[in-house]
Parts: C-alpha cells; structure tokens; sequence
C-alpha cells in the first residue's frame, strides 16, 4: 500500500479523498518534524518513531566485498507496540468490521508524550538562562564602559587641574623671584645715588683745604716779621 491507497482507505471514514489526504499529510509530517527534532513520538498499541545515532564504523560493500568506512550518522526507527506485534503474529485477531483495537494516545503522545514536554521544559529553561546570562553580560559591558569614561574624565580633569595649579605656581614663583630681585637692586641704586651726590662735596672740600693752609703760612709770616 502507498500513500494514495493509504489516503482512499481513509477517505470514507474521513468524509473524502481531500479530507484524508490533507490529515495524512500532517500526521506524516508531524511525526517527521518531531523526529527530526529528536523526540520520541509514541503511538499506544501501534509503535514508536524516533531518532538513533550510529557512531562511525566500518562496513562491507555487498557488490565489491570492499571493507568501507562509514561515517557518523542519525537514522530514524520504528519500534512497534506489543498490540501491534500481537496482531501481526496472529495471538489476536483483526476485528471483521470497524477499526482495530488500539487504545486511545494520551494527550501529546504525537510529539512524544510526557519525556517530550520534559525535553521541551529544559530547552525553554536553557533558552531563558541563555537570554538572562547574555542580559547580565550586555549589562556588565555597559557598566564597565560607564566606569571607564568616568574615570577617564577624572583623570583628565586632574590633569587639567594639575596643569593649571603648576602653571600658577610657576607665575607666582616668577613673580616673586622678579619682586626680590627689585627689592635687593633698589638699596644698591640708592647707595649709588648717595655716593654719586657725595663725590663732589669732597672733591670742593679737598680744593679749599689749600687756601686754609696758604692763610696760616701768611699768618705765620706776619707773626715771625712782627717778633724781629
């Protein structure tokens, strides 16, 4: 039986051919889907479909006998269920009219029952933990970036402040260095002043200290003339 003889076996009981094929196509992908995605999609009563890695190995070729190395795959498997396996060996029989006896799914059974709904919980979680830690680390950098311009505008701004402090500094120094400077040279101007205005007040007594000395010699020479 193929997939359109499968479709026209149901198409009766689901109301026509479109009806069957359309509910065909999606059991058939929602069973590929979940596989794929490595859940284990269980039937009860009739099987499993679910997904097995096979690590590498080595194989023969039929055609050649040739020992081939076979890489690491995943295939898909299909486990049948004990009712189904019993119809099949014939320790129970096909019912003449109707469908055949297999319990009723649990809720979620086609895309893998209670251990998919555990699968999918943990890989929500892992998701969440994920986002929550790459927040953190987004937050993180932004705080760093944050500390960093600040402290690299204090730094600047002491610098700034160093500079301008060292430059006054140097001012006030230069200043007060040119005000001793004018401090030491103003006694030095004033005593040259007073040796200047000094200099010719000895220079006239020195000139009339002969005139003293020729009235004394005359005074002299009267004194002696007047005694003989």
């Amino acid at each position: 039986m193929n997939k359109a003889q499968l479709v026209e076996a149901i198409a009766d009981k689901l109301g026509g051919r479109q009806q069957a094929a359309e509910a065909v196509d999606h059991v058939l992908d929602a069973i590929v889907r979940a596989v794929v995605a490595g859940d284990r999609v269980s039937v009860t009563g009739f099987g499993s479909f679910e997904k097995v890695d096979r690590p590498a190995r080595y194989a023969r070729n039929p055609q050649t006998g040739e020992r081939v190395r076979v890489k690491k795959t995943s295939v898909p498997r299909f486990r049948a269920g004990q009712g189904f396996k019993d119809l099949v060996a014939g320790s129970k029989k096909l019912p003449k009219g109707g469908e055949v006896s297999v319990k009723k799914a649990p809720k979620g059974s086609l895309t893998g029952g209670a251990s998919a709904t555990v699968k999918k919980a943990a890989a929500k979680k892992a998701t969440s933990a994920k986002k929550a830690a790459a927040k953190k680390t987004t937050a993180a950098k932004k705080t760093t970036a944050v500390k960093k311009t600040t402290a690299a505008a204090k730094k600047a701004t002491t610098t700034a402040a160093k500079k301008t402090t060292t430059a006054a500094a140097k001012k006030a120094t230069t200043a007060t260095k040119k005000a001793t400077t004018a401090k030491k040279a103003a006694p030095a101007a004033k005593k040259a002043t007073t040796a200047k205005k000094t200099a010719p007040a000895k220079k006239a007594t020195a000139k009339k200290a002969p005139a003293k000395k020729t009235t004394a010699r005359k005074t002299t020479a009267k004194k002696t003339a007047a005694k003989k």
